[in-house]
């Protein structure tokens, strides 16, 4: 028997390949399914099935493409209702993988059909459990996510989820091994450990949601300090639950060159967002105008989801050159499948061509202790509000990133901000998008607030980030 967890860590996710005498699994696979079926040729083993914990939001899942490459038959828990033929399993059906059990335990909470998969060894000893959303390592999937879907309260769901994890969950053998869905850093829950598999025994002693006295303070506990969900992951549950367009031809139709002639009359005659995919020191020395910056050496996926939003949003790339197939690859895990071609020669051949260049006002952190006096000055820190709370210059004002699509339209044209975030990269990211819709009278500060807590400049004082999550 094999194990082998598949990590992606730009969207903090675990798929899960299991092998078993000439047979296979796959639990919640990522979009791109040729890794897959590269592993399955390399051990010379069939896909018997692909187990889905539930109707992802925060990714498009690999099942369709991969089932139809392989026939493996999908399975899903009791209650999904999918829109294209799939095993729905019924609660502690138990599914034959060579000489492995793998059991299937419906655990509602988080969404209505979630369930875990629990792996017997062919001693009939448990080993692992799958808890997809349902827990976490130092925390447990949020219920608020599917209240449209199951006209339910958070409250109602979370009471559910505590009947799942304290009926279903923390009866299992101490020993056995926990792969979540997700690690640190995902939205879909709000204090996970950096760790990506435990025990289930380490889990009973310290994930707060494993020790609650009872059901009310279980409630309480969970749904305290959920943000709203990003607004593309209604999106993303909808395209898991009724199908999607395949991935080759998604990576076909990206991958179309375009001059800069091109590429101007394509983004201006589609309406196409221009996205600029650089590091943020490569985008703040000049870009293609009204091009928005994400890049995509940090959190790409999940900040495309969350100021895009529209996953229908047709897109034009700006990328290094060879990072194409990877950029239109990582849009299509969050579902923006309308690429219609990068700029062939990269941001290089747009200056090349004589075309307009725009620009951010970006300066040191030096820079900007010489000319702030910092109680007449507007500064907007764009950092989470809980590193705001940690430490933060005095007198600054906390907009959140994801956020920037509400607070945006309350700025005064007129009156000139600083802005910042830790490092610079979600600082270019709101500089871009706010050039983009017109506003001009700012100044960006390179290297963020790691570069101003070397100045002398005052902040508060700093408080301990895990202090303020709990």
């Amino acid at each position: 028997m094999k194990i082998e967890q598949i990590y992606t860590g730009c969207l903090a996710q675990g798929a899960y390949y299991i092998v078993s005498d000439g047979e296979a699994a796959i639990i919640d696979p990522l979009r791109e399914t040729q890794p897959y079926i590269d592993r399955l040729k390399k051990d010379d083993v069939t896909l018997k099935y692909i187990f889905e914990t539930h109707f992802h939001a925060d990714f498009v899942s690999g099942h369709l493409d991969l089932s139809k490459k392989t026939d493996a038959s999908i399975v899903y828990g009791p209650t999904a209702k999918p829109e294209f033929d799939a095993i729905i399993a019924e609660d502690n059906q138990v599914f034959k993988v060579g000489k492995i059990k793998i059991k299937v335990l419906h655990t509602p909470g988080h969404t209505i059909e979630s369930s875990c998969f629990l792996l017997i060894d062919e001693n009939g000893k448990q080993q692992a459990l799958f808890s997809g959303d349902t827990l976490f390592l130092g925390d447990v999937g949020r219920p608020d996510l599917a209240q449209k879907a199951a006209s339910m309260t958070q409250e109602e769901l979370a009471g559910l989820l505590y009947d799942s994890l304290y009926q279903k969950i923390l009866p299992l053998d101490d020993d056995i091994t926990v792969y979540p869905a997700h690690g640190a850093g995902s939205a879909c829950g709000k204090n996970m450990q950096k760790e990506t598999a435990d025990t289930l025994g380490n889990q009973k002693i310290s994930n707060y949601a494993l020790n609650q006295k009872d059901k009310k303070s279980f409630v309480k506990a969970v749904t305290e300090g959920l943000l709203p969900p990003p607004a593309y992951f209604g999106m993303n549950v909808a395209m898991n639950k009724k199908g999607y367009e395949n991935f080759d031809h998604i990576l076909a139709k990206g991958l179309h060159a375009l001059s800069p002639k091109e590429f101007e009359e394509t983004a201006e005659l589609s309406g196409a967002l221009i996205l600029d995919v650089r590091n943020n020191e490569e985008f703040s020395k000049g870009f293609v105008p009204q091009a928005v910056n994400i890049g995509l050496n940090g959190d790409f996926a999940p900040w495309v989801g969350a100021l895009i939003v529209d996953v229908n949003q047709p897109i034009a790339l700006v990328t290094n050159e060879g990072e194409e197939e990877e950029t239109v690859t990582r849009l299509s895990r969050v579902g923006f499948d309308h690429v219609l071609g990068y700029l062939k020669g990269g941001f290089e051949s747009w200056k090349k061509s004589g075309k307009e260049i725009d620009r951010v006002n970006r300066i040191s952190a030096a820079q900007f202790e010489n000319e702030i006096n910092i109680k007449d000055a507007k500064i907007i820190d764009v950092r989470k509000e809980s590193e705001y709370e940690a430490e933060h210059l005095l007198d600054a004002f906390n907009k959140p990133l994801a956020y920037i699509n509400e607070w945006s339209s309350t700025i005064e044209p007129s009156e000139h901000f600083y802005l910042h975030c830790a490092g610079g990269y979600r600082s270019m990211m709101a500089a871009s998008i706010l050039q983009a819709r017109g506003y001009r009278n700012f100044t960006e500060i390179e290297g963020g607030f790691k570069a101003i807590a070397q100045t002398d400049l005052p902040t508060s004082d700093f408080v301990c980030m895990s202090k303020i999550l709990k």
